[in-house]
């Protein structure tokens, strides 16, 4: 009898070290294609305010952003971030006009990387975290999944133009009165 009970507890461990194992598998896959995911997305974004960039460029005849713009469709991944940071350099530079379409397009477009690339460097640092667990590390669950790597970018978010409303003339009103 005493017997039984030492084996339905190593049954019982195995069954849980097991499941844990299967959970830490699982999170490991599941956070590194959510990395693989934010990438595409950052990747997606940064081609669209690119050709956003060549489509002000254009309008405005601006030879230097419709350059860096080029550059940024055109560039190879490891020339990607330079490529990148020289747009947003020459996009800060570049006034943009209020009631111009395109430039609200690229105004928007732009907001839009920089909300892609903080989710994607969340999720780079969740992938890293994840693969430098002990666990993670000793029985190699992450070796089938590249090496997530951080996009370092400056700021992309352009300022919307300014638009001066005037305010109403204020009312005259009567004084008050003491109580």
């Amino acid at each position: 009898m005493p017997r039984m009970w030492w084996v339905l507890g190593v049954v019982a461990l195995v069954t849980l070290l097991s499941a844990y194992l299967g959970w830490t598998a699982h999170r490991v896959e599941r956070v590194h294609v959510r990395a693989q995911s934010a990438e595409r997305a950052l990747d997606a974004h940064l081609l669209r305010r690119a050709a956003a960039a060549a489509v002000v460029a254009e309008q405005q005849d601006n030879v230097e952003l419709y350059a860096a713009a080029r550059l940024a469709l055109d560039a190879d991944p490891d020339e990607r971030e330079s490529a990148e940071n020289d747009l947003t350099r020459q996009l800060r530079a570049t006034p943009l006009g209020g009631n111009d379409p395109a430039a609200r397009q690229l105004i928007a477009t732009s907001r839009r990387v920089g909300l892609a690339r903080q989710v994607h460097t969340d999720q780079v640092r969740d992938a890293l975290t994840s693969r430098d667990r002990l666990l993670v590390r000793a029985l190699g669950m992450a070796r089938r999944y590249p090496l997530p790597q951080y996009f370092d970018i400056e700021d992309p978010a352009l300022l919307e133009p300014v638009v001066e409303v005037p305010l109403p003339a204020p009312t005259p009103t009567a004084p008050l009165e003491a109580v």
